[in-house]
């Protein structure tokens, strides 16, 4: 693997971290998978999925006026919505911000957690924690996963590249 397309592999996981609903938690995973070194993976996945929580949390009351003004006409709660109005019922801003990930994504959880009445600081915070303990969790898992059942696997990316 030439050194373009190692840095495209990783300007990937930071794309697709970025993406909502494609978590840093499951890029991470799968770039390991591909045979990508985990810390460098970690820290690009991790930067893309802090830094598009961030800007939401940053420009919300942008995004909040967007929102409304597309649903002004109609007023429609969704299954996601509802579990995260349920878990900041139940559990409080620190709840919804270490649970919510792994149930709604870490950008619907921050939108909800910032609507349901948390502050941009303690969102953040709480946020850029959820995120990373996820994250290292599933790395660590994957990377001795890994390790365990495919010991001299170098990954698909790297074969994919070799042949």
């Amino acid at each position: 693997m030439n050194f373009f397309e190692l840095l495209w592999a990783y300007l990937l996981v930071f794309i697709f971290s970025a993406i909502p609903l494609f978590e840093a938690y499951a890029v991470i995973p799968i770039a390991i998978v591909a045979g990508l070194s985990p810390i460098p993976v970690v820290i690009i996945g991790l930067s893309g999925n802090i830094l598009t929580v961030f800007l939401l949390i940053l420009f919300i009351e942008k995004i909040k006026e967007w929102r409304n003004k597309k649903n002004k006409k109609q007023k429609v709660t969704n299954k996601r919505s509802l579990r995260a109005e349920k878990l900041w019922k139940r559990y409080g801003l620190i709840g919804l911000t270490l649970i919510g990930p792994l149930l709604v994504g870490s950008h619907l959880t921050s939108f909800m957690s910032l609507v349901f009445g948390g502050t941009k600081t303690k969102t953040l915070y709480w946020m850029i924690i959820s995120i990373t303990m996820w994250s290292l969790l599933f790395s660590i898992l994957t990377y001795f996963g890994v390790n365990m059942f495919l010991p001299e696997s170098d990954g698909f990316l790297i074969k994919y590249f070799n042949n």
